[in-house]
């Protein structure tokens, strides 16, 4: 019994020393966002571990790192970030970051002609929102993650591959959707300007309270303008957002109905940031398709009042 008893005891040591080593070997990845985290641990698979700084309900462009945060980027092999400014003020300090460790922005090499410039100065970040350009951002993930682990490259090509292929799918899927809207409907309002990208690569306009930072301001001359579009274009459903407050989209509401015209709430989008870990919003794949869902729901329902 206690050779037995030793043997067992040997065994489980063995098992968790051989636990605590892969686990060290694994890729320390921190990103802003939970959608680059989902790129990187789609493509790193089990050769990395990824921790997003900005969860559900976050606003990128005003959010501020924590000591806490500082403490993980310090700590972190690899940081991702998204750039065109979409983390604002934290752009400095991920460019500064970068003379000394592994920081990579993976909006970087990306294709010019397809980045929305606004006003000629600036870019628009929210380069997700187009399914096909977000393949663009994956794979230059996939060229940081091979170059930091070559012996992992044939791994994170193969991950890469059936990732992409899912996300082809997703895009093919995301363009029926939208096209099965009346075409007059195709006009999608929000909080903030951060549509941009679904509209040009899916053949629906977008328009915002806001501009593509939710750190600018709006006048009356936008509700204004809004409220024409509405009117003139019946339309009856504009949205909220989960990183942005409602408020801003309630009184346009509000403001539209007191002239007469019926408009309602057609849903809340995810926008900066997906939904709960667990829930089927808690990755890319599901925060997309909820929200072209809730998008082709209230248009079309609209049209059919």
């Amino acid at each position: 019994m206690k050779i037995t008893t030793i043997l067992k005891t040997v065994s489980m040591t063995l098992t968790l020393l051989f636990t605590s080593v892969n686990a060290q070997a694994q890729l320390n990845i921190v990103t802003t966002t939970g959608m680059i985290a989902d790129l990187a641990t789609n493509i790193g698979g089990d050769q990395v571990k990824v921790t997003p700084l900005m969860g559900t309900g976050v606003d990128p462009h005003l959010y501020k790192a924590t000591q806490g945060d500082l403490r993980k980027l310090l700590r972190a092999d690899l940081i991702f970030y998204n750039g065109l400014h979409l983390e604002g003020k934290m752009q400095d300090i991920f460019e500064k970051m970068a003379r000394k460790k592994a920081v990579f922005a993976i909006s970087s090499e990306l294709p010019q002609n397809r980045i929305i410039q606004h006003h000629g100065q600036h870019p628009d970040p929210h380069i997700w929102f187009d399914v096909d350009l977000w393949m663009h951002a994956g794979d230059y993930v996939l060229k940081v993650l091979s170059k930091t682990l070559p012996e992992q490259s044939a791994l994170f090509q193969t991950n890469a591959k059936r990732y992409f292929a899912q996300l082809r799918t997703l895009d093919n899927w995301v363009k029926q959707q939208i096209e099965s809207i009346p075409e007059q409907q195709r006009i999608l309002i929000t909080a903030h300007d951060a549509f941009g990208y679904f509209g040009q690569a899916y053949g629906i306009k977008v328009m915002g309270l806001q501009g593509i930072s939710t750190a600018s301001e709006f006048g009356l001359q936008d509700i204004k303008q809004l409220k024409e579009v509405i009117v003139a274009n019946r339309i009856g459903a504009v949205f909220v957002e989960s990183s942005v407050s409602p408020r801003f989209i309630e009184s346009l509401v509000k403001g539209v109905e007191a002239e007469g015209h019926q408009l309602t709430i057609g849903g809340e989008l995810f926008s900066d940031a997906m939904g709960l870990p667990g829930t089927p919003e808690g990755d890319y794949f599901g925060m997309v398709r909820h929200n072209v869902e809730t998008i082709t729901r209230a248009l079309k329902g609209a049209s059919n009042q």
